[in-house]
Order: C-alpha cells, then sequence, then structure tokens
C-alpha cells in the first residue's frame, strides 16, 4: 500500500479540523464517559481553535494518504518541556489515523516523516505526551524509540488523566 506525506496549508484547515475531532473522539470516546468527550470537544477542541492552528507560526502538520484518502496527520510545534535535558527539542503534539487504516502503515509513514523533519530542523530530541492507559500507542512510540522521562496531568472534560511524556533523541 502506498501511504504518501505531504505538508499540510492553510487551505487543508477544515479538513484537517475535521479529521481530529473525529480521530480523537474514535480514539478514547469508549474508555471516557460521553460527558467527559462532548465538554472536552466542545471547549478544548473546537472546530474554529483547531483551524486557527493550522498555518499559525511554529505549527507544522502533515497529512498522510493513500490515493486521494486522507488517512491520518500529524500536528509538530515548536514547544521544548522542562524535563528535558537535551535541546532544542521539537513536540510531536499529534498522531493519528482514521480507525480502519490503523496498522496499516499511516502512523509508521507520518512518524518518520516527524522524525525526519525534526532533524532537518537541527533538534536535537522529539517528544510527545501519550495516555498511560493507551498501551497500543506507547507501544508503538517505543518501537520508534521513544522513552518515557515523565508525566503531565492532562485535563479531559472533567476528568484529569496522567499522560506520560517520551522523548527519542534524535542522531
Amino acid at each position: 500500500m502506498n501511504i504518501t506525506v505531504k505538508e499540510a496549508t492553510r487551505k487543508d484547515a477544515e479538513l484537517i479540523a475535521e479529521l481530529s475531532r473525529r480521530t480523537f473522539y474514535d480514539a478514547f470516546a469508549a474508555d471516557n464517559t460521553e460527558e467527559d468527550m462532548n465538554k472536552f470537544l466542545e471547549e478544548q477542541f473546537t472546530k474554529k481553535f483547531l483551524v486557527a492552528e493550522v498555518g499559525a507560526e511554529g505549527n507544522i502538520f502533515l497529512l498522510a494518504s493513500v490515493g486521494d484518502t486522507v488517512v491520518g496527520y500529524a500536528r509538530l510545534r515548536d514547544k521544548t518541556n522542562a524535563g528535558l535535558k537535551e535541546s532544542p527539542a521539537l513536540e510531536l503534539a499529534r498522531l493519528y489515523a482514521e480507525t480502519k487504516w490503523i496498522g496499516k502503515g499511516a502512523g509508521k509513514a507520518l512518524m518518520e516523516a516527524c522524525i525526519e523533519i525534526a532533524k532537518q530542523k537541527g533538534m536535537r530530541v522529539l517528544w510527545l505526551g501519550v495516555w498511560e492507559k493507551n498501551p497500543k500507542a506507547i507501544n508503538f512510540y517505543q518501537r520508534f524509540g521513544f522513552e518515557k522521562f515523565s508525566d503531565a496531568d492532562f485535563r479531559l472534560g472533567n476528568d484529569i488523566q496522567k499522560d506520560w511524556l517520551m522523548k527519542k533523541v534524535l542522531d
């Protein structure tokens, strides 16, 4: 299967906003209450907010496609973390695939592109946060050489959850 990855532009903002909300919901709705999911989506993950992120300074969005079908996306942002000893660092803020494309190479293609971009930008570290109760994602990141370096609170609606902060030191 041929998965291509390209950098998104502002014209892709509506698509990314819809994809962001749908893939986030699909990834976490089964393990969270409907109330918390809706509160998060309507307060912190609004379509207006997501559209504004695309093309904003310090953000890079990538789209993974099979033919003309977008199957996933990633968001990189220029942000470091106080817990990192290495710098400069780039955050992998989001990496999601459509449910039916999970395990078919979309995430791998996006991750490889993110790592390459971080290296091209002269970064020493690529880091991310992942919910501690998401072992599939944690295993995915570990396969790419990410290791836990700390943790942080993440508010999903009214629920305070724990994210693992993971980093990959780049060669």
